[in-house]
Formats: structure tokens, C-alpha cells, sequence
């Protein structure tokens, strides 16, 4: 993963607890179009199967996921669809991440799983090998999150790191997530029991 020295210049958060209704209520329809000075973060369509493929077969990119690596084209129409899914039930959502003057899919990020009752949702990303150390992820991370705490009212963010992925570690640090957890052999991924990092972030204004 891409990382760097990165600002995040959010407004205060207007999600106080007194305000908040029971239950986080995010609305991905329609789709969020998100973007920064070299990327559009876009909806992933059937059309994008074969870069959908190339990255989530790619053992370079998938090092650190932790998640099989697809096998077929099949295998990435059916990831697709469970994006699909989700979407539809505002569940999680999954940016394709692509340059601003071409359609290839260099990578994703998204809220892939959404804690409705505690305002808070788990991120992921990837991004292909070529567009790493560039500042890419930092950018997209940037509109991710500020997407997530001023639009869904998110109140903190959570990432799932694999302790030996530095690069995403430092993308975390150096965008103000702390390192609540340390787990010890908690996931178990082709036939090893993995440790894991939480790293967390709070809505701006809501760390009080």
C-alpha cells in the first residue's frame, strides 16, 4: 500500500450523540462518485471484471489480505456481485479506484463492513503495484473518510491490518488512526494463524 505524510482538514463533526438516531442509516443510491487531483473513485461494474481479476489474483497485491486469491474470471464476476449486493443493502460500499484521464482499475477502497448500531465501519483497500509510493492510497483514503464522517455520519473508522503489511501501517499513522489492538494469531488464512492490528480513527470533534 501507498503511504506518506498526510493533513486532514475536516469540519467539526455535527453528529453529536444527542443528535444521533439509534441506528446509522447510510443511503448509497445513488452511487457516490468521489474525487481527488489525480483519481476518480467510481462504482465497480461487470465491465471492470477482467482488472477485478487482475488485481485479487495478483500475489503481490493480495499479500497482506489475507483472502483467497480468485482463480477465474468467474470468480471475480461473483466478487462483483456481492459488491452489488451490499450496495444495494447499504451494507458496505467499494470504490474501483482509476486515474482521471483512463478507465483501468488500479485498485479499491470502501467501507466493506458497516456497524449500523455503533456508527462505525471497517475499511479496506488495495492498490495495484505500479501506482504504489506515489501518494495515491493517501489521496483516495482522504475521500473515503471524509465521505464517511461528513456524508454517512460515521463516528470512528476501523482498519484491520496485518502486522507485517509497514506500508499500510504507516498510511494508518500518518493519517492520525491510533493502534488500539494487537492480536495475537486471532485469523486463520491458508493454513497459518495470522496476528492482527486494529487501528481506529474518531469523527473530528467526537475524540473529546
Amino acid at each position: 500500500m501507498d503511504h506518506g505524510p498526510s493533513t486532514m482538514n475536516y469540519e467539526p463533526s455535527t453528529h453529536e450523540p444527542s443528535t444521533m438516531n439509534h441506528m446509522l442509516t447510510p443511503n448509497f443510491n445513488p452511487f457516490p462518485l468521489l474525487s481527488t487531483e489525480r483519481l476518480l473513485l467510481r462504482q465497480i461494474g461487470r465491465e471492470d471484471v477482467t482488472g477485478v481479476f487482475s488485481l485479487r489474483s495478483d500475489k503481490r497485491i493480495m499479500q497482506f489480505i489475507d483472502r483467497p486469491l480468485l482463480q477465474s474470471i468467474d470468480d471475480a464476476y461473483e466478487l462483483i456481485q456481492k459488491t452489488d449486493d451490499s450496495l444495494s443493502a447499504n451494507d458496505g460500499i467499494t470504490w474501483g479506484i482509476s486515474l482521471k484521464n483512463d478507465t483501468q482499475l488500479i485498485g479499491t477502497i470502501g467501507f466493506w463492513r458497516i456497524a449500523k448500531e455503533h456508527y462505525r465501519a471497517e475499511i479496506g483497500y488495495l492498490l495495484h503495484p505500479d501506482f504504489q509510493g506515489k501518494g495515491m492510497m493517501r489521496e483516495a483514503l482522504t475521500a473515503v473518510l471524509d465521505y464517511g464522517f461528513r456524508t454517512m455520519g460515521l463516528h470512528s473508522v476501523e482498519a484491520n491490518v496485518n502486522p507485517a503489511n509497514s506500508a499500510s501501517r504507516k498510511l494508518m499513522e500518518s493519517n492520525n488512526f491510533i493502534m488500539e489492538a494487537y492480536f495475537k494469531e486471532n485469523y486463520y488464512h491458508d493454513g497459518k494463524f495470522l496476528d492482527s492490528v486494529i487501528y481506529s480513527l474518531l469523527a473530528p470533534g467526537d475524540d473529546v
